[in-house]
């Protein structure tokens, strides 16, 4: 709590909690306030969710492989599970 602060750390679990709640990504995606996105380039199969700028909490589909629709994006109605990977500072703002 200390490196991100209270109001960071607390935005944390409250994200944390709405991915347990979510059916699936698709219904992640819809949720007001976190602009979950799906990340480009070397990280298209991750997905991230806002905090408090610059941070995000990025995950990525626990299934490996992600399900796949027929066009080869990610089907986020089939990812029912996430594993998370970081917290971290705005990955456009630290390059």
């Amino acid at each position: 709590m200390r490196k991100y602060g209270r109001e960071t750390a607390l935005l944390v679990i409250k994200r944390l909690d709405q991915i347990r709640a979510a059916a699936n990504l698709a219904d992640l995606m819809k949720l007001p306030g976190a602009r979950c996105h799906q990340l480009k380039g070397d990280r298209k199969d991750q997905f991230a969710v806002d905090l408090i700028h610059p941070y995000r909490l990025t995950f990525t589909p626990a299934d490996n492989p992600a399900p796949r629709k027929d066009d080869g994006g990610i089907d986020l109605t089939r990812v029912r599970s996430v594993t998370i990977l970081q917290v971290k500072e705005d990955y456009h703002d630290s390059k």
